[in-house]
This record gives structure tokens, sequence and C-alpha cells, in this order.
């Protein structure tokens, strides 16, 4: 009995050990357990990368609401109503298209041309004796009638005005508002641009062969300066104290002037060239009357090609002179002057003409 009582002490000691020592590896293993992290587990992601998530696709939202805001203001369709009557009406500018764009800066600034345009040929030949009888039939025929000419010595004289009351020059003679343009060389015979004077015209004489830059003389202004194509080289300009050719475009703007009532010219064969200039520069709508002295006995200064192509050229720079509304009311012809014609006798023309057309636009 009493080694019984002695085993079942000892085993009931050591059942209890065993408990507790069970019950602490127990507590060990629940508590390691809650304290580590759990592992991730694929396609579930944890709370932290939930809210990331859900932050990253906010953005994301956010993103494409504002790009698709931009895009729905972009697609916005604009109407542009014009004024009652006009033939546009209104006008809409479908979707997914831009608005108008603004006005340009100076709608009625025009732009300088680079060339002239070249009239068809005479003929199919191309020859010299067509394109002359085209040329010289067309300057030796006025295009519209003056019932008053004014000049040396009237209708019998080289340079004539027309001062016909339904053109702007008689009026603008006796409102004061007259200018006149005269470039040549001192021999040349003035009595046109003394008569303009005495009627009250503001007159400019352009000499280059003068002794002083400006003078006045009598009723007029005398200038050393004379008219060309093209303006002086600057670096030619800075070792003269004076230039004396500028482009018309230019000696206006110095001189502070926007319209020549009357411009005459006698440019001893640089007439082509500076004719080419007004016409591709729009100088011509700021002139009222144009007197000039036509020299064909050559091409002229810087006019180049075979004779057919220079009678071309000559041609179509007075069209040109047409479609700027300029219209030949006078043509006188010195019987004195030599026959020649590029250096020929070709249909008896003289080799120089003095005519004189008129703006029939012009409204200053």
């Amino acid at each position: 009995m009493g080694r019984e009582r002695l085993t079942w002490g000892l085993l009931l000691r050591w059942g209890i050990l065993l408990t507790a020592v069970c019950v602490c590896f127990h507590v060990y293993l629940e508590t390691d357990w809650r304290g580590a992290p759990a592992p991730l587990a694929l396609g579930h992601p944890t709370q932290s990368n939930q809210n990331w998530g859900q932050q990253s696709r906010s953005k994301q939202f956010s993103a494409e609401a504002e790009e698709q805001d931009k895009s729905i203001k972009r697609r916005i369709s604009y109407v542009r109503r014009v004024k009652k009557g006009s033939p546009v009406g209104e006008r809409e500018v479908t979707e997914d298209s831009s608005p108008p764009c603004c006005p340009p800066l100076h709608p009625q600034r025009k732009t300088p041309r680079w060339h002239i345009n070249l009239e068809p040929w005479a003929s199919e030949s191309r020859s010299l004796e067509d394109e002359a009888k085209r040329f010289l039939n067309y300057i030796t025929t006025p295009q519209v009638s003056c019932s008053s000419l004014a000049g040396d010595n009237a209708a019998h004289g080289a340079w004539a005005v027309c001062l016909d009351p339904k053109y702007s020059l008689t009026h603008r003679i006796q409102s004061k508002h007259c200018r006149v343009y005269s470039f040549g060389l001192g021999s040349d015979d003035r009595s046109l641009e003394h008569s303009l004077a005495r009627s009250g015209c503001e007159v400019h004489c352009f000499d280059p062969s003068l002794k002083q830059p400006h003078l006045q003389q009598a009723e007029m202004w005398l200038h050393r300066l004379s008219v060309d194509w093209r303006d002086p080289n600057p670096a030619i300009v800075a070792q003269r104290r004076y230039a004396n050719t500028k482009k018309l475009v230019t000696i206006l703007r110095d001189f502070g002037h926007r319209e020549v009532d009357v411009l005459k010219a006698d440019m001893e064969s640089a007439e082509w060239k500076i004719l080419e200039n007004l016409v591709l520069e729009r100088v011509l709508d700021s002139v009222g009357q144009l007197l000039l002295e036509l020299h064909l006995h050559w091409a002229g200064f810087e006019v180049g090609g075979d004779d057919p192509s220079v009678v071309r050229y000559w041609f179509s720079l007075l069209k040109e002179l047409e479609r700027a509304k300029f219209h030949l009311f006078h043509v006188h012809n010195d019987p004195a002057k030599p026959h020649l014609f590029l250096h020929k006798n070709i249909l008896n023309a003289s080799s120089a003409y003095t005519l004189s057309w008129v703006n029939m636009e012009w409204k200053p």
C-alpha cells in the first residue's frame, strides 16, 4: 500500500508538471503567432496596400476627369455671327475644330511682290516686229479723253496734266492740297512745274546735280536727290555726306508725304526699272497722275534678254499700270528725236515718247 501511494503521487506530480509545460508552450506559441505579421497571400492585398491602391485610383480618376474636361472644352462648337445682310450669313465651326483665329494686325497693309506678270507673246513666232507692233500701238492710243490739258504749250507740249473736272487734280488745286514731284536734271524744261506752282501746288523738284541739299527757289523746292529702283548701299552712304538716289517709297517716308498728285520723271533710260519698283512695291496707289518719258533706243538700265523679250517686258510693265487703274490720256512724240527702236529702224518708231496717265481711282 505504501508503495502504491508513492507511485501514484509521483505520477500525479509528473502529470501536473507536463500539464504546466504544455500550457506554457501553448501560451508561448499563441503569443508569438499574434505578434508576427501574417504572410502575404497572392491576390489578397493587405489593409495598407488597399489604402495605397485607393489613393492611386483616386489620383488616376482625377487625372482622367481633368483630361476629359479639357477634351470637352476643346470640343465646344463656336458660332460666329456677322452683320445682317452679309452674303456670308452665319457660319458654324464644327466640333473638334479650334475657334476662329484673331484678324491680322494690319489687314490693309499690302505686301510687296517679287516680279511682274509677263503678258503672253504677241504671236507664236515671238518675233521682234510683232512685239514692237503691239507695243507701239499700245503707247500711241489714248485710253481716256481729257477735255482740259495743261502744261508746256498745252496740247502740243511734251509734258501735260489733265485738269478735266471729272478727275481730282482740279479740285486738289482749288483746295490748296496739290503736291507735285518732278525728277530730272537741271537742264530739263520746268515750265509745267512753274505753272502748277503758280496755281497753288506744292512743287518739289529733284535734281542730283545741285550743289546744296535743299534750296527754295521762287515758288518751288529743289532737292539734291533723285529717284531710283533701289535704295543706296549703307556702306556707300556712310562714306558720303548725302545720298543722291532713293526709292520713291523711301523719299515719301523721309519727306513725311503720303501721296503725290502729279509725278513727273525723265530718268534717261532708268524709267523701266523705276516703274517696275513702283509696281512691285504698290507705290502707284499714292500717285494721282504719272508723266513719264520712255526711251526706246535701247533696253534700259539692267533690262536683259533678247530684243523680243525686252519689248514684251516693256509691254507687260505698261499693262501692270493699266491693272493699277492708270489710263493713258496724252502721248507726245518729238519728231526731232532719231527714229531708233532697240538700235533699229522698226515701223518708223521714235526713240522717245512722253506719256501721261491718270489714276482713275485717285481720291486722296
